[in-house]
C-alpha cells in the first residue's frame, strides 16, 4: 500500500496506551500519524518529537489543523462520550479505547452517534486480536476440546496505581474491575457469547486507593457455561496463562510465553503458539479497525460487542454492591440492535 493511500490518522491522548499506538504507527501498512492532542502539552509534544508530527492541546484544534480522517481515543473514559461524539459528529472514523464508556446510557449515546453518522465507530480490546487467542478461538470452535464446561481468566499483577488516573474514579468510573475486567469479559464473550448472570466479591484493599484493587468474578453464560475472573493491581498469582478453557474432550491454555492444548487421552501437551506480543496484537487491531472502514474484512468487534462489554461491566458492579447474583441486561442492547 503506498504512502498516499494509508489512512490520516490523530492519537488523542499521550498516555501509555498511545505510546504503543506510536510504536505501532511507525512502521504501519494502513495508517500514518498526522497529529497528537493532549491537554498536556508537554505529554503532546514529548509524544509528537517521537513520531515528527505536530501536537495540540486540544482536539478541536487538531481537526481544525490536520483534517484527520480517524481518531483514536487514548484518554480517560469520563471523557470518551464527548470526544468520540464530537469526531463521530464529524464524520471522523473512531477507535476508542477500552472500555467505551462507564455507563451503559453514556455508551448508547456514543452507538447512536456512530449509527448516525458517516463514519466507523470500534471499541479497542487488545486481546481479541492477539495470534494465540484467534488460534484459540479456532481450536475450541473445531470441538477438538469439545464443549466449554468452564472458562478461567486471570489479569493480577503488582502495579502501584495510588497516583494513577485509572484509581480515580472521578475519571476511570471504578477501579481494577472496569480497567482490567472490561478486557476479560470481552475476551469471555468473544468464546461464550451472550453473559447473563454475574456475581463479584471485593478481595482485601492493599493499596491506599478509594477503588478496589482485587476482585473475583464469577458468570454465567447463556449456553450454560460457568467463568471465572480473577484480577488485581496488588497480588500476582504467578500463573503462566492468563486464560483457561475446559472442554467436555480437553482443555487449552493461552499463556504469556506459551499456548498450548491437550485432548483427553492425549500423553503430552500440543503447542500452539509462542505467547502475547502485545505490538502484534496492536498492530492486528489497527489494521482490522482501517480494513473494516474500507470494506475489506469486517470488524472483529461489533458495537452490539462494545455495549455489551458497557453493560456486563454495569451489572457487575451493581452485583459487588448488592453481594448476590445480578442478571445482565440487555434491554438497552437489543433497544440499539433494532434501531
Amino acid at each position: 500500500m503506498s504512502e498516499t493511500k494509508k489512512m490520516r490518522l490523530a492519537l488523542i491522548g499521550a498516555g501509555a496506551i498511545a505510546q504503543t499506538y506510536g510504536q505501532v504507527l511507525e512502521h504501519s501498512p494502513t495508517a500514518k500519524l498526522v497529529g497528537i492532542a493532549d491537554v498536556r502539552a508537554a505529554a503532546a509534544q514529548a509524544l509528537g518529537e517521537r513520531m515528527g508530527c505536530p501536537t495540540f492541546t486540544s482536539h478541536e484544534e487538531l481537526f481544525r489543523a490536520t483534517g484527520c480522517e480517524a481518531a483514536i481515543i487514548c484518554t480517560p473514559p469520563v471523557t470518551h462520550p464527548k470526544i468520540c461524539c464530537w469526531f463521530l459528529e464529524r464524520h471522523v472514523h473512531v477507535l476508542c479505547e477500552k472500555p467505551l464508556a462507564i455507563s451503559p446510557e453514556e455508551a448508547s449515546a456514543i452507538v447512536t452517534a456512530a449509527k448516525q453518522s458517516e463514519a466507523t465507530l470500534s471499541m479497542a480490546s487488545k486481546f481479541r486480536y492477539a495470534r494465540d487467542v484467534v488460534e484459540a478461538k479456532s481450536i475450541v470452535a473445531s470441538g477438538l476440546i469439545g464443549e466449554i464446561v468452564l472458562f478461567e481468566n486471570a489479569f493480577t499483577s503488582r502495579v502501584d496505581m495510588t497516583s494513577r488516573w485509572n484509581s480515580d474514579p472521578t475519571m476511570s468510573g471504578g477501579g481494577v474491575l472496569i480497567d482490567n475486567g472490561t478486557h476479560s469479559v470481552d475476551i469471555m464473550r468473544h468464546f461464550l457469547g451472550p453473559l447473563i448472570e454475574i456475581q463479584v466479591v471485593e478481595g482485601r484493599r492493599v493499596q491506599d486507593i478509594p477503588v478496589e484493587d482485587t476482585v473475583r468474578i464469577s458468570v454465567k453464560s447463556a449456553s450454560g457455561v460457568m467463568g471465572s475472573i480473577d484480577l488485581s493491581w496488588s497480588v500476582n498469582k504467578e500463573l503462566p496463562h492468563y486464560l483457561s478453557i475446559c472442554g467436555s474432550s480437553g482443555t487449552l491454555h493461552v499463556g504469556w510465553k506459551e499456548s498450548k492444548f491437550r485432548r483427553a487421552g492425549d500423553a503430552d501437551w500440543t503447542v500452539f503458539g509462542q505467547g502475547y506480543d502485545k505490538i502484534q496484537a496492536f498492530s492486528s487491531q489497527l489494521d482490522n479497525f482501517v480494513r473494516s472502514i474500507r470494506g475489506q474484512e469486517p470488524a472483529r468487534i461489533t458495537l452490539d460487542d462494545a455495549l455489551a462489554s458497557v453493560e456486563v461491566i454495569d451489572a457487575a458492579y451493581d452485583a459487588l454492591w448488592r453481594g448476590s447474583w445480578v442478571s445482565v441486561g440487555s434491554d438497552l442492547s437489543k433497544s440499539l440492535a433494532a434501531a
